[in-house]
Protein backbone atom coordinates (compact mmCIF):
# COMPACT_ATOMS: atom_id res chain seq x y z
CA UNK A 1 0.00 0.00 0.00
CA UNK A 2 1.60 2.77 -0.95
CA UNK A 3 2.62 5.47 1.88
CA UNK A 4 0.21 8.45 1.39
CA UNK A 5 -2.70 5.91 1.71
CA UNK A 6 -1.13 4.22 5.31
CA UNK A 7 -1.05 7.41 6.30
CA UNK A 8 -4.74 8.41 5.45
CA UNK A 9 -5.74 4.73 6.61
CA UNK A 10 -4.29 5.81 10.55
CA UNK A 11 -5.72 8.83 10.33
CA UNK A 12 -8.95 7.80 9.77
CA UNK A 13 -8.75 5.02 12.58
CA UNK A 14 -7.43 7.82 15.04
CA UNK A 15 -10.38 10.12 14.00
CA UNK A 16 -13.06 6.84 14.87
CA UNK A 17 -10.90 5.73 18.10
CA UNK A 18 -11.04 9.21 19.24
CA UNK A 19 -15.17 9.93 18.36
CA UNK A 20 -15.75 6.30 20.25
CA UNK A 21 -13.97 8.16 23.45
CA UNK A 22 -15.68 11.06 23.39
CA UNK A 23 -19.01 9.41 22.72
CA UNK A 24 -18.95 6.71 25.89
CA UNK A 25 -17.32 9.73 28.26
CA UNK A 26 -19.34 12.64 27.71
CA UNK A 27 -20.64 14.50 30.02
CA UNK A 28 -24.11 14.60 28.25
CA UNK A 29 -24.11 13.04 24.97
CA UNK A 30 -27.48 14.46 24.08
CA UNK A 31 -27.17 17.90 23.25
CA UNK A 32 -24.09 16.79 20.99
CA UNK A 33 -24.44 17.46 17.17
CA UNK A 34 -23.83 14.66 14.42
CA UNK A 35 -20.17 14.34 15.32
CA UNK A 36 -18.15 13.99 18.39
CA UNK A 37 -14.42 14.71 17.05
CA UNK A 38 -12.50 17.29 18.31
CA UNK A 39 -12.36 20.52 15.67
CA UNK A 40 -9.19 20.77 14.54
CA UNK A 41 -7.44 23.69 13.40
CA UNK A 42 -4.45 24.47 11.26
CA UNK A 43 -1.30 25.47 11.99
CA UNK A 44 -0.87 28.26 9.13
CA UNK A 45 2.67 28.14 8.45
CA UNK A 46 2.73 24.26 8.19
CA UNK A 47 0.84 21.30 6.89
CA UNK A 48 -0.53 20.18 10.33
CA UNK A 49 -3.66 20.27 12.33
CA UNK A 50 -4.19 20.68 15.64
CA UNK A 51 -6.94 20.16 17.95
CA UNK A 52 -8.85 22.76 19.27
CA UNK A 53 -8.33 21.95 23.28
CA UNK A 54 -4.41 20.79 24.43
CA UNK A 55 -3.32 20.49 28.20
CA UNK A 56 -1.03 22.96 30.28
CA UNK A 57 0.82 21.32 32.99
CA UNK A 58 1.79 24.19 34.68
CA UNK A 59 1.36 23.33 38.50
CA UNK A 60 -0.52 20.51 37.42
CA UNK A 61 2.34 18.34 36.19
CA UNK A 62 4.63 19.48 38.95
CA UNK A 63 5.39 16.25 41.09
CA UNK A 64 7.35 14.32 42.14
CA UNK A 65 8.35 10.62 41.13
CA UNK A 66 6.51 8.96 43.74
CA UNK A 67 3.58 11.53 44.15
CA UNK A 68 -0.02 9.52 44.19
CA UNK A 69 -0.81 12.30 41.80
CA UNK A 70 1.01 10.63 39.33
CA UNK A 71 -1.18 7.86 38.81
CA UNK A 72 -4.48 10.37 37.42
CA UNK A 73 -1.83 12.20 35.23
CA UNK A 74 -0.96 9.08 33.66
CA UNK A 75 -4.49 8.15 32.85
CA UNK A 76 -5.19 11.64 31.72
CA UNK A 77 -2.53 11.37 29.29
CA UNK A 78 -4.13 8.12 28.24
CA UNK A 79 -7.81 9.26 27.79
CA UNK A 80 -6.47 12.51 26.35
CA UNK A 81 -5.10 10.80 23.46
CA UNK A 82 -7.42 8.19 22.92
CA UNK A 83 -10.02 11.14 22.24
CA UNK A 84 -7.58 12.56 20.04
CA UNK A 85 -6.13 15.57 22.01
CA UNK A 86 -2.06 15.66 21.23
CA UNK A 87 -0.87 19.48 21.88
CA UNK A 88 0.87 19.38 25.34
CA UNK A 89 2.36 22.23 26.34
CA UNK A 90 5.28 22.53 29.20
CA UNK A 91 8.44 24.69 30.15
CA UNK A 92 11.66 24.15 32.54
CA UNK A 93 9.69 26.91 35.02
CA UNK A 94 7.11 24.19 35.23
CA UNK A 95 9.41 22.64 37.91
CA UNK A 96 8.79 18.79 37.13
CA UNK A 97 6.42 19.30 34.62
CA UNK A 98 8.88 18.12 31.54
CA UNK A 99 10.05 14.97 33.71
CA UNK A 100 6.28 13.39 34.25
CA UNK A 101 4.96 14.34 31.00
CA UNK A 102 8.33 12.62 29.87
CA UNK A 103 7.99 9.77 32.18
CA UNK A 104 4.20 9.39 31.97
CA UNK A 105 4.52 9.17 28.21
CA UNK A 106 7.10 6.89 28.15
CA UNK A 107 5.61 4.37 30.12
CA UNK A 108 2.41 4.92 27.91
CA UNK A 109 4.22 4.83 24.54
CA UNK A 110 2.21 7.53 23.14
CA UNK A 111 4.75 10.33 22.53
CA UNK A 112 3.63 9.65 18.64
CA UNK A 113 0.01 10.67 19.01
CA UNK A 114 1.02 13.87 21.05
CA UNK A 115 2.33 17.16 19.97
CA UNK A 116 4.93 17.84 21.99
CA UNK A 117 5.76 21.98 23.53
CA UNK A 118 7.96 23.41 25.88
CA UNK A 119 9.94 26.59 26.04
CA UNK A 120 13.33 28.03 26.24
CA UNK A 121 13.57 30.12 29.74
CA UNK A 122 17.50 31.24 30.27
CA UNK A 123 19.82 34.20 29.23
CA UNK A 124 22.37 33.28 26.93
CA UNK A 125 23.16 31.27 23.55
CA UNK A 126 24.96 28.19 25.27
CA UNK A 127 22.77 28.40 28.38
CA UNK A 128 19.71 28.08 25.94
CA UNK A 129 21.11 25.41 24.37
CA UNK A 130 22.06 23.22 27.20
CA UNK A 131 18.09 23.68 28.02
CA UNK A 132 16.52 22.57 25.55
CA UNK A 133 18.70 19.67 25.48
CA UNK A 134 18.22 19.27 28.59
CA UNK A 135 13.89 19.54 28.16
CA UNK A 136 14.44 16.94 25.04
CA UNK A 137 16.45 14.66 27.56
CA UNK A 138 13.29 15.14 30.21
CA UNK A 139 10.78 14.67 28.02
CA UNK A 140 11.97 11.11 26.35
CA UNK A 141 11.61 12.77 22.62
CA UNK A 142 14.81 13.22 19.91
CA UNK A 143 12.85 16.41 18.35
CA UNK A 144 10.63 18.69 19.36
CA UNK A 145 6.91 19.71 17.95
CA UNK A 146 7.26 23.35 19.61
CA UNK A 147 9.69 24.94 20.91
CA UNK A 148 8.97 28.38 22.29
CA UNK A 149 10.62 31.72 23.57
CA UNK A 150 9.57 31.86 26.82
CA UNK A 151 8.56 35.48 28.33
CA UNK A 152 10.54 36.90 25.17
CA UNK A 153 13.75 36.50 27.49
CA UNK A 154 16.99 37.04 25.67
CA UNK A 155 15.07 36.80 22.34
CA UNK A 156 17.21 37.74 19.41
CA UNK A 157 19.96 35.12 21.31
CA UNK A 158 17.77 32.31 21.01
CA UNK A 159 15.87 33.48 17.80
CA UNK A 160 18.84 32.61 16.17
CA UNK A 161 19.22 29.47 17.56
CA UNK A 162 15.64 28.19 16.86
CA UNK A 163 16.20 29.20 13.36
CA UNK A 164 19.28 26.48 13.43
CA UNK A 165 17.21 23.76 15.29
CA UNK A 166 14.02 24.24 12.96
CA UNK A 167 16.48 23.87 10.08
CA UNK A 168 18.12 20.88 11.22
CA UNK A 169 15.07 18.94 12.31
CA UNK A 170 15.80 19.25 16.10
CA UNK A 171 12.20 21.30 16.05
CA UNK A 172 9.13 21.86 13.87
CA UNK A 173 8.36 24.55 15.14
CA UNK A 174 8.95 28.06 16.92
CA UNK A 175 6.96 30.43 18.59
CA UNK A 176 7.38 33.20 21.26
CA UNK A 177 5.21 33.68 24.51
CA UNK A 178 3.90 35.41 27.59
CA UNK A 179 1.23 34.96 29.73
CA UNK A 180 0.50 38.64 31.14
CA UNK A 181 -1.41 41.79 29.03
CA UNK A 182 1.52 44.31 29.32
CA UNK A 183 3.48 42.33 26.82
CA UNK A 184 0.72 42.30 24.30
CA UNK A 185 1.59 45.18 22.29
CA UNK A 186 5.58 43.61 22.00
CA UNK A 187 4.07 40.30 20.71
CA UNK A 188 1.62 42.03 18.19
CA UNK A 189 4.96 43.79 16.64
CA UNK A 190 6.81 40.28 16.54
CA UNK A 191 4.21 38.35 15.03
CA UNK A 192 4.41 41.22 12.04
CA UNK A 193 8.31 40.33 11.13
CA UNK A 194 6.78 36.94 9.87
CA UNK A 195 9.48 35.52 12.18
CA UNK A 196 7.27 33.13 14.12
CA UNK A 197 5.21 29.92 13.54
CA UNK A 198 2.95 30.35 16.99
CA UNK A 199 2.01 32.63 19.61
CA UNK A 200 1.00 31.94 22.87
CA UNK A 201 -0.76 34.44 25.11
CA UNK A 202 -3.39 34.94 27.80
CA UNK A 203 -6.85 35.42 26.84
CA UNK A 204 -9.69 34.72 28.84
CA UNK A 205 -13.88 35.85 29.17
CA UNK A 206 -11.90 37.72 32.28
CA UNK A 207 -8.95 39.08 30.57
CA UNK A 208 -10.18 40.18 27.17
CA UNK A 209 -7.30 42.41 26.44
CA UNK A 210 -6.13 40.20 23.79
CA UNK A 211 -9.49 40.98 21.83
CA UNK A 212 -8.59 44.76 21.06
CA UNK A 213 -5.07 44.35 18.72
CA UNK A 214 -3.57 41.12 18.99
CA UNK A 215 -5.78 38.80 18.03
CA UNK A 216 -6.91 40.88 14.65
CA UNK A 217 -3.19 41.43 14.51
CA UNK A 218 -2.83 37.67 14.34
CA UNK A 219 -5.31 36.60 12.26
CA UNK A 220 -4.16 39.26 9.97
CA UNK A 221 -0.43 37.70 9.78
CA UNK A 222 -1.84 34.13 9.64
CA UNK A 223 -0.09 33.23 12.63
CA UNK A 224 -0.83 30.32 15.05
CA UNK A 225 -2.51 30.97 18.52
CA UNK A 226 -1.95 28.75 21.70
CA UNK A 227 -3.98 30.33 25.13
CA UNK A 228 -3.13 30.13 28.22
CA UNK A 229 -4.81 31.01 30.98
CA UNK A 230 -8.25 30.30 29.52
CA UNK A 231 -10.07 30.48 32.92
CA UNK A 232 -8.17 33.29 34.19
CA UNK A 233 -6.21 31.02 36.73
CA UNK A 234 -9.84 29.74 38.24
CA UNK A 235 -10.80 33.24 38.79
CA UNK A 236 -13.94 32.49 36.12
CA UNK A 237 -15.33 29.70 38.11
CA UNK A 238 -15.41 31.38 41.30
CA UNK A 239 -17.66 34.29 39.64
CA UNK A 240 -20.27 31.69 38.74
CA UNK A 241 -19.87 29.28 41.66
CA UNK A 242 -23.58 28.26 42.16
CA UNK A 243 -25.23 30.33 39.26
CA UNK A 244 -26.99 28.03 36.76
CA UNK A 245 -25.67 27.50 33.53
CA UNK A 246 -28.16 29.54 31.14
CA UNK A 247 -30.16 26.84 28.81
CA UNK A 248 -29.57 28.25 25.43
CA UNK A 249 -25.57 27.91 26.21
CA UNK A 250 -27.38 24.49 24.57
CA UNK A 251 -27.42 26.28 20.95
CA UNK A 252 -23.47 25.57 21.04
CA UNK A 253 -23.34 22.72 22.71
CA UNK A 254 -22.61 23.16 26.15
CA UNK A 255 -23.13 21.10 29.12
CA UNK A 256 -20.95 23.00 32.22
CA UNK A 257 -19.37 26.39 32.66
CA UNK A 258 -15.53 25.17 31.95
CA UNK A 259 -17.37 24.19 28.30
CA UNK A 260 -18.86 27.95 28.67
CA UNK A 261 -15.36 29.60 28.96
CA UNK A 262 -13.49 27.81 26.62
CA UNK A 263 -15.60 27.90 23.87
CA UNK A 264 -16.56 31.72 24.41
CA UNK A 265 -12.45 31.88 23.21
CA UNK A 266 -12.93 29.16 20.25
CA UNK A 267 -15.24 31.10 18.90
CA UNK A 268 -12.93 33.43 18.07
CA UNK A 269 -11.21 32.75 14.33
CA UNK A 270 -7.94 33.70 15.07
CA UNK A 271 -7.47 31.32 18.12
CA UNK A 272 -6.16 27.58 17.06
CA UNK A 273 -6.02 26.06 20.06
CA UNK A 274 -6.59 26.49 24.22
CA UNK A 275 -4.52 24.35 26.90
CA UNK A 276 -6.14 24.36 30.22
CA UNK A 277 -4.08 22.41 32.64
CA UNK A 278 -5.98 19.80 34.85
CA UNK A 279 -4.72 16.70 36.64
CA UNK A 280 -7.93 15.73 36.83
CA UNK A 281 -9.36 13.06 34.35
CA UNK A 282 -13.06 14.08 35.41
CA UNK A 283 -11.98 18.00 34.26
CA UNK A 284 -10.21 16.74 31.14
CA UNK A 285 -13.40 15.13 29.95
CA UNK A 286 -15.29 18.35 30.63
CA UNK A 287 -12.79 20.32 29.15
CA UNK A 288 -12.59 18.17 25.89
CA UNK A 289 -16.44 18.60 25.26
CA UNK A 290 -15.68 22.11 24.35
CA UNK A 291 -13.86 20.95 20.80
CA UNK A 292 -16.27 19.30 20.27
CA UNK A 293 -20.20 19.94 18.29
CA UNK A 294 -21.06 23.94 17.84
CA UNK A 295 -19.03 27.04 18.71
CA UNK A 296 -20.64 30.45 19.46
CA UNK A 297 -20.77 32.91 16.82
CA UNK A 298 -20.24 36.64 17.25
CA UNK A 299 -23.94 37.28 18.54
CA UNK A 300 -23.78 34.43 20.91
CA UNK A 301 -20.22 35.05 21.89
CA UNK A 302 -21.67 39.20 22.69
CA UNK A 303 -24.97 37.53 25.06
CA UNK A 304 -22.12 35.18 26.93
CA UNK A 305 -20.42 38.15 28.12
CA UNK A 306 -23.57 39.97 28.45
CA UNK A 307 -24.61 37.24 31.16
CA UNK A 308 -21.40 36.75 32.50
CA UNK A 309 -21.31 40.35 33.62
CA UNK A 310 -24.63 40.12 35.56
CA UNK A 311 -23.36 37.32 37.88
Amino acid sequence: MPTRQIEQRRRALKMISASAWLAMHSPTAHSQTNTNILIRRKIHKGTDTLPVVGIGTYQTFDVGANAPERAELKQVLLDFAAAGGTVVDSSPMYGEAERTVGDLTGELNNRDQLFFATKVWTSGQQAGVRQMEQSLKLMRTRHMDLMQIHNLLDLDTHTRTLREWKASGKIRYMGITHYHEGAHTELEELIKTNTYDTVQFNYSMAEREAETRLLPACLEAGVTVIINRPFAQANLFSRVKGKPLPAWAAEFDCNSWAQFFLKYLLGHPAVTCVIPGTRRVAHLKDNLQAGVGRLPDTAQRKRMLEYLNTL
